[in-house]
C-alpha cells in the first residue's frame, strides 16, 4: 500500500485521483503525525468491499458461497470453458 502525509495527500489529492482511475486497485494511506489516519481507495475497490461485506452478513448467501467452495475443492466444479461451449459463447 503506498502512504502519504496528509499534507501531500492535500496538496495532491487531483493527481492522486487520476492516478486511481488508472489504477483502480491501488490503495492509499494517509498519515499524519506518523499515525495512519486514514484509507483512500477507489470506488471499484469500495464497492466490492461492502458487497464482500453484504454476503458475509447474509448467513444464507456465506452458506452457499462456503457450499460451492467446498464442491469446487472436491473437484465437482464445472470449467470455464466448458460454460462457454455449453452456453454456445465461443468465438
Amino acid at each position: 500500500m503506498k502512504t502519504m502525509t496528509l499534507t501531500e495527500a492535500r496538496n495532491q489529492l487531483l493527481k492522486v485521483a487520476e492516478e486511481m482511475e488508472r489504477r483502480p486497485d491501488q490503495v492509499v494511506g494517509i498519515v499524519k503525525r506518523g499515525k495512519k489516519v486514514m484509507t483512500l481507495l477507489s470506488t471499484k475497490v469500495y464497492e466490492a468491499l461492502v458487497e464482500t461485506l453484504e454476503i458475509v452478513a447474509d448467513d444464507a448467501a456465506y452458506a452457499k458461497l462456503r457450499r460451492a467452495i467446498k464442491e469446487i475443492d472436491a473437484g465437482k466444479g464445472t470449467s470455464w470453458t466448458a460454460v462457454r461451449e455449453e452456453l454456445d459463447l465461443t468465438e
